[in-house]
């Protein structure tokens, strides 16, 4: 059975548990299951910072050291922050009423946040300025930040790091970069094997959970599904056809054409690396520029992750009307930064996205506890996700492709083209 198919298996049957047995049976298991679900939390959470900051610094550090890319390096920079900004602005603003409309007993809330340690917070307010928001986002101590589970601060300060260490001289930046890669690879290791024990830790967060909040537990999690799902969809057909169309130049149906095959293996292996050659393939059939063909597609296969603007954003407000947590508009807005930031340190493994939410949820006083939930019915949101994400990346290939050709004054005729307007 795959890791999927058991996490699911562990977060069924522990609903089944917390809804069909008596309260009294769920209370002599808490003392067993609330350490088993603590410890499996803990683990993620102990290799969050090193994670993120590795990859952040990793990807970077090599995309502003490389003199290579020139402008069209900074324009996909420009390009996948713009990108990701609205999708994640976009799925706040549309997902938040409808979830705040989510029916969920408050006394139950209450009970499950006492029960997990957490005081009752039903509202929130911001706390100080918007001056000063700006102002803590560069932390006088990172470790400080570290210790507090500041995790926006702690972000800000790896990619300045990043952005520093690509200005000092190749033999003493590519050491530096082999021991943070070195680092990411072992932590996406220790995660992978960390998600081994998600059928037992996601078990035993959800039997408290289904037991004090009821079936409407399992519908608010059918409910996060669809809305997910849904938006997903309709941000890529807003957003990444449009962009490919108009910005690339092209019939709607060859920019269908050219995202395909790329799409059908992304949908299916739930990897964005895994479509990684078909992608490669159809933008040098199409004849896209070296640069793009080269460097830019590889690494926004890399690091470009639209689907988890959405996922990450609607995955930490509908953990946050799980546990009855009103967010302010300062802790909305400090959620939406830390996501822009965050897609781009997801791990490769399935489950990724999931595991990169930690620092969001921190940012905005979400408890981590959710993640085994959202880890648990993952699989059918991954598969829109991961096709989102190389949509993105190929429409950010058709874009930057027209744009490096007419920069260089040769554009060929679209229509001498099978697949895009660049073949010469």
């Amino acid at each position: 059975m795959s890791l999927t198919a058991r996490v699911l298996a562990g977060l069924v049957a522990g609903f089944l548990v917390g809804l069909a047995a008596p309260v009294a049976v769920t209370d002599v298991l808490a003392p067993v299951l609330g350490p088993l679900g603590a410890l499996f939390i803990n683990l993620i959470r102990v290799s969050v910072i090193p994670l993120v900051v590795s990859i952040l610094v990793a990807s970077i550090g090599r995309i502003a050291s490389s003199r290579a890319v020139g402008r069209a390096g900074a324009r996909a920079v420009a390009l996948a922050l713009t990108l990701l900004t609205i999708a994640a602005v976009g799925s706040a603003l549309v997902a938040a009423p409808i979830l705040n409309r989510i029916g969920i007993d408050r006394t139950a809330v209450e009970a499950l946040q006492r029960a997990q340690g957490q005081t009752p917070r039903l509202s929130s307010t911001p706390t100080g300025t918007a001056v000063q928001w700006f102002v803590d986002l560069i932390p006088p101590n990172v470790f400080h930040a570290v210790d507090q589970d500041a995790m926006l601060p702690v972000i800000v300060v790896a990619v300045l790091f990043a952005l520093a260490l690509a200005r000092v001289r190749d033999e003493r930046r590519m050491p530096v970069l082999q021991v943070v890669e070195g680092i990411s690879e072992a932590m996406q290791k220790f995660v992978g094997a960390v998600l081994e024990l998600a059928p037992f830790g996601v078990f035993a967060l959800a039997v408290p959970l289904a037991a004090r909040l009821g079936a409407a537990a399992a519908a608010a999690v059918g409910a996060y599904i669809v809305l997910v799902v849904v938006l997903t969809v309709a941000a890529s057909l807003l957003l990444l056809y449009p962009l490919g169309i108009v910005g690339g130049r092209m019939a709607p149906g060859a920019f269908a054409s050219f995202c395909a095959p790329a799409q059908a293996v992304a949908f299916s292996s739930r990897s964005s690396l895994a479509a990684l050659p078909a992608m490669l393939e159809t933008v040098e059939h199409s004849a896209a520029p070296p640069v793009v063909a080269g460097f830019v597609l590889p690494l926004a296969a890399s690091v470009f992750r639209f689907g988890a603007a959405i996922a990450q954003t609607v995955g930490a407000l509908f953990l946050a009307r799980l546990y009855g947590i009103v967010l302010s508009p300062a802790e909305l807005a400090a959620m939406v930064v830390a996501v822009i930031f965050a897609t781009f340190a997801v791990p490769g493994i399935p489950g990724g996205s999931v595991i990169a939410m930690v620092p969001v949820l921190r940012t905005a006083g979400i408890p981590v506890d959710g993640i085994g939930i959202l880890l648990a019915v993952d699989a059918i949101p991954d598969m829109f996700r991961t096709t989102a994400n190389v949509t993105g990346t190929m429409a950010v290939a058709a874009a930057l492709s027209r744009v490096v050709y007419d920069d260089r004054d040769s554009t060929p005729a679209a229509e001498t083209s099978t697949v895009g307007p660049w073949r010469p």
